[in-house]
């Protein structure tokens, strides 16, 4: 039986997710929220589900479609690919204002998330927001983790050299972050496409808009980038700070693998690998030939670098 979703929040129809070669079937997982009652959070379940888990992160404006070409890869060395879809994303629940999103509400809503599944021995792979977002929830639920593959992510500190990044956050992410306050629609699979070295074929613009019928589903997508802290009075520096703090102590595998065409991320590579204990005498990538989203640019490299990372974490797995 449909259950509706409540009041305040949207639910893509399923039919919109048809046909676009991405072959498998949605795990749909209620978390609680205080204002709005239970969410549904969507994902995608493959692997043996007693087997170390890959926790595969997207961010802005995308959802776990983001992870095709890396899902298969890791499912065929043993290991469990879980790649949900944020609140306000993918298949999962969408609220209906900007306002409804906060920083802190993500974080609670993957930790919820994470918990629900009772998830162990996990492997974090975050890029985009799912740096921000998942790297706090590795600080609060430490328990739960094993391992941390960053690509084209970051954690924002305003912080100066060398615990951050001098000139941060630049023209480019002022500029993003005050586009999104003001617009009232974004042009999702347009964006994707514009930040990557491939083009995206007419199937995979399907996909990422396939999520937003119309406008009125892309309040998250909207939200995102302002909700960006960076300035020092931001909500979230605070917090992020003790993140930061939590890492110099995180003497697990911590693997860097940015691309080589992503400019405004590519100096927080350098910022991980310095700070985090865990990421000294790692195989860090830096991916050819790949934008923002190496994701769709370079796939096959990134699971390689992801399916070495399990293979020495969980070596019996």
């Amino acid at each position: 039986m449909k259950v509706a979703p409540g009041a305040g929040i949207l639910r893509t129809d399923e039919a919109r997710f048809t046909g676009l070669d991405f072959p498998y079937q949605p795990r749909y997982v209620e978390i609680p929220d205080a204002r709005f009652g239970p969410l549904r959070m969507a994902a995608i379940d493959e692997g043996p589900r007693d087997a170390p888990v890959a926790l595969l992160l997207h961010g802005e404006p995308t959802w776990s479609y983001l992870y095709r070409h890396i899902i298969p890869r890791v499912t065929a060395a043993g290991f469990r690919a879980l790649a949900p879809d944020f609140i306000g994303f993918g298949r999962s629940d969408k609220l209906r204002e900007r306002a409804d999103y906060t920083y802190d509400g993500f974080v609670g809503w993957l930790r919820a998330f994470v918990e629900a599944l009772e998830l162990s021995r996990i492997t974090l792979v975050c890029q985009d927001w799912g740096g921000p977002i998942g790297l706090r929830v590795l600080a609060e639920t430490p328990e739960r983790f094993s391992a941390v593959l960053a690509a084209n992510t970051l954690l924002p500190n305003c912080e100066p050299p060398p615990r951050g990044i001098a000139g941060w956050p630049g023209k480019v992410i002022e500029d993003w972050a005050a586009y999104a306050d003001s617009a009232d629609d974004l042009p999702v699979s347009g964006i994707i496409g514009g930040v990557s070295r491939r083009p995206l074929n007419e199937l995979a613009q399907r996909a990422y808009d396939a999520p937003f019928p119309d406008a009125s589903y892309k309040a998250g997508a909207l939200a995102f980038p302002p909700l960006i802290p960076i300035r020092a009075d931001m909500p979230g520096i605070i917090e992020n700070r003790r993140v930061w703090e939590f890492l110099e102590k995180f003497e697990r595998p911590f693997v860097t693998a940015f691309s080589d065409g992503d400019p405004t991320t590519e100096p927080w590579a350098e910022v991980f690998r310095r700070r985090v204990p865990g990421a000294a005498r790692q195989p860090h990538a830096v991916i050819a030939e790949a934008g923002h989203f190496l994701q769709e640019d370079a796939g096959e490299k990134l699971a390689e670098v992801l399916v070495g990372l399990l293979r020495r974490a969980f070596p019996k797995a």
